[in-house]
Parts: structure tokens; C-alpha cells; sequence
């Protein structure tokens, strides 16, 4: 059976509503930026920079403004493949399994994904872009494994492997059909999103899980097809910003073009904030927030979801959710079955999405990970026995640190840059806020848990 999740009055409101969706086995478009932060994103305020693209899947679609990632790229994304937390899941810190290897990888015979839940239900699968938790060198079938049946993918630099490094131009990806190969004078995200593009024209009519962890915008910064002599730092991340917003209205259009555009829910958020570039939003300079847990540049990404038809458009909603809920939404969207053998921490927004509740299902959220993590005895596993993490209800926000003591209390809807700390506050709403958020977080294990995978065959790339 599949575990409760811990303290799970905080995590879920006391009613459900009824769902019943007219949406028949919708395709799904699940579109991941790489280090991008809504300072970027013209609709959610950014200045000096314009994603048309983008804006209008907001405009005719949902905008979410509380929609929590974990803070780096390992969490995030074993957090949304397995709806668990990382504390249950294990990849609390960032590790490179290419690079670092050491027998560690996201074993998909150990954990639930997704793709698997959604391919068991009779759906077409396919990922392009970065995965970067596997090696495809000594596990050529991870993908295949994880529940795609097609792929297109840039695996993370190999150790000891060059050529590997490049998602960009040149861009080294493997492919299903090919193995691993350079894609000689290409522009690595036009390959990724070329793919997918073919994929749905050979699919469109069966229901399609198409899974787009982008290339862009993370480091290093580099010249696109529609800049090739920018050299200035700030114009090259603007470019490579305005090129993630061509593709994804490429990808668009892709669909209308094949005649799926309404039965198809395309998701568009990112997985942690930006790696290092500043942008002005809603009047502040805002500083990139990878690996940070503050509200406005760290966790609260941006999160946009739209179906003509089905989604209502124009919505500008403050439900909470984490990319815990990614899993369950996507099994109960394609009727879909959550693994009885392993724990789900997150909880479906479907009835949200296609306008059946008001609001979502969680009275609260919460993010954790982040820096590297190690290696004892052979094995990945967190840095720290239990990672500093944060929590929020609609009002307040917490801050645990790696002692499990709080930290930070912060109102966000009088304070929504955190610039009041409030842990001291004598405050009635406060001290209770503070007393119900710390006891959520002494519900969760003392100690933190580690990767669950068999380790692959040592190799001499293996970090000792």
C-alpha cells in the first residue's frame, strides 16, 4: 500500500471535489526550462525582455504564482519523476551521473516515474532534452527503463568524454534509433525540439506524453541561430531566453498543426530559479536564485497550464503546489494508476486544471535540496543526516534549518520579498503560524533517506 504521507492535514484540504473530466486520455506537453527564474518571463512582470510565446499560453490558459520546484536540478527533477520528496527519494543534493558516476544513477526498476504510469495507461512516450541521471554509456537503456519510448537527449558531460560537454552547438545526444553521437554544426535545442515535432507527427493520433526538459537556459552562455555575433554577457542570456520562447511556440504550432491542439495540456514551468543572471520584475532588480529557497527567485517558478476547452483561460490562480503533484496529476488526467508499492507525496490539481474546484488540493507546500552531495562507503547519499528545508501555507512561510529548528517566518502576502523576519513575533497569526509549520516539520524522519538504486558496474570514469 502506499504510505500517508506525513502530516498529511497540512498537506491536503479536508475536501475533494468531484472530478469528472470531459478530456478523453489527453496528450500532455510537459515543457521544463533549465535555470530560469520568472524575473525572465515577461508575464509574470519581468522587464527589458519579451516572451510572446509564453505570455499567450498564460493569457488563453491558468498562471500559477505559488507553484514550488525543489532549488537545484537533481531534486527537481527526481522530485517530479516520482512524486516523493526528496527526503523520501534520496536525491536531496545535486550529483552529475555522468561526470561523477561511482555506480549512482536514478534506478527506474527501484522508483516510480511518471512516464511509466501514464505509458502503463496506454500512452506513446518520448523526452528530448537534458536528463543528466543516468549514463548512457552503462545503462544504454535507462530511458527505455524510466517509461519513454523515445528519446532524444543530451545525457550531461560524460567524464573522460569531451565532445560530451556540448548541449549546445555540436550539441553530443543520443538518440533511441542512434546511440550517442555529435550532431555536427547543429544547434543542440533545435535538435531536441525537431524531435519531438517528428515524434508528434507520427502519433498524433494516439495519446502522447511528450516530456521537454530543455536544453536552455542554463550555462554556459552561448549564441543561438538568431544571434550568432552576440558577445556581450547580458544579450547572450537575454538571446538564449528569447530562443526558449521561439521553441516553445514552435512546439505550439507543432500541435495545432496536427489537429490535437484541444485535447492536448500543455504544461510550461522550469526547475529552479536562474543560474546567476539579474533582471528587473515588477520594478525590483531581481539576482538569479539556482540552489536558493527565497520565494521571488529561488521556489516559486514559473507554472503555466493550457488546453483550449478544458483549461479555463485567463486565469491567474495562487493554488499551492510542488512538483510533487506532477505524478498524480498526470495519472489521474490519463487515467493513469499510482504504484501500490511505493509512497506518493504528492497530490493531484487535475480537478483545477479542468475547472471541476476553486482551488487545489494542498493546504500547504514545501521545497528542500540543494549543493552537491557525497559519497560514504561507496555509495551517493546526502550531504547532511536532514537538509535545511521551507515550508508555506497560503499566508506564511517557514524556514528549518539542518538542526530541524526554525529559522524564518515570513507573512508573503504582506511581505512577499521576505524582508521581515518574523520568527520572533509576538504577533497571534504569526506565533501560530510559526508553532503549526514546526510541527509539520518535526513530523518528517530525523534523518534524511538516501538514493534507492543498484549500482551500475564500475568504470574508470567513476569518481573514487
Amino acid at each position: 500500500m502506499i504510505r500517508p504521507m506525513l502530516s498529511v492535514a497540512f498537506f491536503v484540504t479536508l475536501v475533494l471535489p468531484a472530478f469528472s473530466a470531459e478530456l478523453t486520455k489527453p496528450s500532455i506537453l510537459f515543457i521544463m526550462v533549465d535555470d530560469l527564474g520568472k524575473e525572465w518571463i515577461s508575464c509574470y512582470g519581468a522587464e527589458g525582455i519579451e516572451t510572446p510565446a509564453i505570455d499567450k499560453l498564460a493569457a488563453t490558459g491558468m498562471k500559477f504564482n505559488n507553484a514550488w520546484c525543489m532549488p537545484q536540478c537533481t531534486p527537481t527533477r527526481v522530485t517530479l519523476l516520482t512524486g516523493q520528496y526528496p527526503f523520501r527519494h534520496g536525491w536531496i543534493n545535486h550529483w552529475d551521473v555522468p561526470r561523477w558516476g561511482a555506480g549512482g544513477h536514478f534506478d527506474a526498476k527501484r522508483n516510480t516515474t511518471y512516464a511509466n504510469v501514464l505509458r502503463d495507461a496506454g500512452y506513446t512516450t518520448c523526452a528530448a532534452g537534458k536528463w543528466q541521471i543516468d549514463d548512457f554509456r552503462v545503462e544504454p537503456d535507462a530511458m527505455n527503463e524510466a517509461g519513454f519510448d523515445d528519446w532524444c537527449m543530451w545525457t550531461g558531460f560524460e567524464s573522460l568524454n569531451p565532445p560530451s560537454a556540448n548541449r549546445y552547438w555540436n550539441a553530443y545526444i543520443n538518440t533511441k534509433a542512434e546511440g550517442s553521437r555529435t550532431h555536427k554544426g547543429k544547434f543542440g535545442p533545435d535538435v531536441y525540439c525537431d524531435y519531438l515535432i517528428d515524434f508528434i507527427g507520427k502519433h498524433k493520433h494516439k495519446p502522447m506524453l511528450l516530456y521537454y526538459p530543455m536544453a536552455l537556459t542554463h550555462g554556459p552562455l552561448t549564441t543561438t541561430p538568431d544571434n550568432k555575433d552576440v558577445k556581450d554577457q547580458r544579450r547572450l542570456f537575454a538571446g538564449m531566453v528569447r530562443y526558449t520562447d521561439k521553441l516553445v511556440g514552435k512546439l505550439v504550432s507543432a500541435i495545432e498543426d496536427a489537429g490535437i491542439r484541444e485535447n492536448t495540456i500543455i504544461i510550461f514551468t522550469t526547475d529552479n530559479g536562474t543560474g546567476g543572471n539579474s533582471n528587473t520584475r515588477l520594478g525590483r532588480v531581481v539576482q538569479g536564485g539556482k540552489a536558493k529557497m527565497s520565494e521571488q527567485n529561488g521556489t516559486a517558478m514559473p507554472f503555466i497550464v493550457n488546453c483550449p476547452g478544458a483549461v479555463p483561460s485567463g486565469v491567474v490562480t495562487n493554488a499551492l503546489i510542488d512538483f510533487t503533484d506532477i505524478l498524480p496529476t498526470f495519472a489521474e488526467l490519463g487515467g493513469g494508476k499510482l504504484p501500490m508499492s511505493r509512497a506518493v507525496d504528492g497530490k493531484s490539481f487535475a480537478p483545477l486544471l479542468l475547472d471541476k474546484a476553486e482551488d487545489g488540493p494542498r493546504k500547504g507546500i514545501m521545497s528542500m535540496g540543494g549543493g552537491p552531495a557525497t559519497l560514504r562507503d561507496g555509495r551517493v547519499v546526502p550531504k547532511l543526516v536532514y537538509d535545511d528545508r521551507v515550508l508555506r501555507e497560503k499566508r506564511f512561510k517557514l524556514w528549518v534549518d539542518a538542526d530541524r529548528r526554525p529559522i524564518k517566518l515570513f507573512d508573503l502576502i504582506a511581505d512577499p520579498w521576505e524582508e521581515q523576519n518574523l520568527i520572533d513575533s509576538k504577533d497571534a497569526a504569526a506565533m501560530a503560524a510559526r508553532e503549526r509549520l514546526a510541527a509539520v516539520a518535526l513530523s518528517f524522519p530525523e534523518k534524511d533517506g538516501a538514493p534507492i538504486y543498484d549500482k551500475t558496474p564500475p568504470q574508470k570514469w567513476d569518481k573514487k
